[in-house]
């Protein structure tokens, strides 16, 4: 919703006005004493009034406006000396008119202290100049209440505007807050359905035998155990080849780990489908590995993850301790890493 004028109407009365004025204008050369100064303001306010009314953009830019405000300050100086006050002709001063439908342009526009100033100065100078009894009879009254009334339009326009930018912004935020809201919910049902269905049929076994399980049962408990705990540590890296590749490792004796960071929020879809593909294919090759460790990489770097499988030597590994058993062609070498593998963020070309 956006409370305002339409542009079309608004831009077609302020011409209309403007070109009412130009008329008078043409109409009070044959009661002037000097055409010359009449034709330069009538140049003036045609130019300052098709500036301020067609220029593009609110507010009005601030040469636009001092040209305004100039044609304004100078019209009365030039075409009041040419002006028999004798005569009773009103088109003779146009220009006060015009100075005042000018001034109302620029409230519009969004300079309003521009038009105060211009609407005052010609105020002062014509009752200075046709006494204070021309405050009412050449149009001053017209021209104040016409630009106070603009203002108070335009104030009131800028306030509704800002209001329902307000209203705009809070119903943004409630969208947004009732979206992560629904995600959320979301997330645990989901969460809730996966634990369910990887430990429902254990917990209904453990049931059935009140507890009484065997060793191997009880084994599987643990992976199940922490396959659940995988689902909360690294939820991005899983897949369900994933998961059932994770699960024949640790059913195997091997220590998975698995570590989200964050790494991947910033993927494709079809990016993350074929990082999980390359995650499931090196645990398949990791199967010498007594302990796997899967970890994202954080965002900026060219590789997504990082997959190290070790082999745990006790023998080889006091070795290393000592310093002992190995030349200098073997300290470039770790026997116990069997796999290192970095899957890129985006696919090779």
């Amino acid at each position: 919703m956006r409370v305002s004028l339409p542009a079309g109407i608004a831009i077609g009365l302020a011409a209309l006005f403007s070109v009412f004025h130009l008329v008078l204008g043409v109409a009070s050369l044959a009661t002037v004493s000097e055409v010359g100064p009449v034709l330069t303001c009538m140049a003036l306010y045609a130019a300052a009034s098709g500036v301020a009314i067609f220029l593009p953009g609110r507010p009005l830019p601030v040469w636009a406006a001092c040209f305004s405000l100039a044609t304004a300050l100078v019209m009365p100086v030039i075409a009041a000396p040419v002006v028999d006050l004798t005569d009773k002709n009103d088109s003779t001063t146009w220009w006060v008119a015009a100075v005042g439908t000018l001034m109302v342009v620029l409230v519009v526009r969004g300079r309003r202290a521009f038009a105060w100033v211009g609407v005052v100065f010609v105020t002062l100078f014509v009752v200075v100049w046709a006494g204070p009894g021309a405050f009412g009879d050449l149009g001053l009254v017209g021209d104040l209440t016409w630009v106070a009334v603009a203002t108070g339009f335009a104030v009131a326009m800028d306030r509704a505007t800002r209001t329902t930018q307000e209203f705009l912004r809070a119903e943004q935020e409630t969208a947004d807050w009732q979206a992560a809201q629904d995600a959320h919910v979301f997330e645990r049902q989901f969460r809730l359905s996966q634990t369910t269905r990887m430990a429902l049929p254990m917990l209904e076994r453990v049931i059935e035998r009140d507890g009484d399980l065997t060793d191997d049962e009880r084994a599987e408990c643990l992976h199940l155990e922490q396959a659940i705990r995988d689902e909360i540590r690294g939820r991005s890296l899983l897949s369900d080849d994933v998961r059932d590749e994770v699960m024949r490792l640790r059913r195997r004796g091997a220590t998975v780990q698995l570590h989200d960071d964050g790494g991947l929020d910033d993927l494709e879809a079809d990016d993350l489908r074929r990082v999980h593909a390359e995650i499931a294919e090196a645990l398949r090759g990791a199967r010498d590995a007594d302990n796997v460790i899967v970890r994202t990489v954080a965002e900026g770097s060219e590789a997504a993850v990082t997959i190290v499988g070790l082999r745990l030597d006790t023998a080889a590994s006091e070795s290393a301790a000592l310093g002992a058993g190995l030349d200098d062609e073997d300290e470039d070498e770790d026997d116990s890493v069997v796999l290192w593998t970095e899957i890129p963020r985006r696919a090779a070309v």
